[in-house]
């Protein structure tokens, strides 16, 4: 798990060190945009001081406060979790190291922010953008993390209720 957290951690910093670094402020903080695939995919420069959709817009200190908080119980509890199987410890270091991702940059007194890039979206006929909103490396490993947890999950209440048919059908 640590092993996974540290590389997610390294390749998240990385990446949103290359995005400052190419997509950085141009003039007056406004930051330039690289379109990668046209009506699809862009490279953008976000900062979020919020949570997923800008939700808690201008919270960061209390963001980072429950980030915490989360990191410290998911790792008190991670027994609670199915950390016997390597599929197990891949979801936990996703989500550690995506936690820890975000929490360094809230964290950053030059960042303060969270720093998100990666943008698809979709152009109407308009010339509309629409699209979901920007992203980054710690978010994507966070709802890989948690999406893992949640099969992982299921797949145990199967095997249990499975356990459980077959001791009754023995009795």
């Amino acid at each position: 798990m640590a092993a996974i957290a540290i590389v997610i951690f390294a390749l998240d910093q990385l990446t949103k060190f290359l995005a400052l670094q190419y997509l950085g402020p141009v003039q007056g903080g406004v930051s330039r945009e690289h379109v990668v695939l046209d009506g699809f995919f862009k490279l953008v420069l976000w900062g979020n001081t919020g949570a997923a959709w800008s939700l808690f817009h201008d919270s960061n200190e209390a963001l980072a406060i429950v980030s915490l908080i989360a990191l410290l119980a998911l790792f008190i509890w991670r027994n609670k979790f199915d950390t016997t199987t390597w599929l197990g410890q891949l979801s936990l270091g996703l989500i550690f190291g995506g936690i820890i991702g975000n929490l360094f940059d809230r964290l950053d007194p030059h960042r303060a922010q969270v720093i998100d890039f990666l943008r698809f979206y979709l152009r109407k006929r308009s010339g509309e953008e629409v699209g979901f909103p920007a992203f980054n490396i710690a978010d994507s490993a966070i709802c890989v993390g948690v999406g893992l947890l949640i099969i992982l999950s299921w797949k145990r209440d199967a095997e249990t209720k499975n356990a459980h048919i077959a001791g009754a059908a023995q009795q």
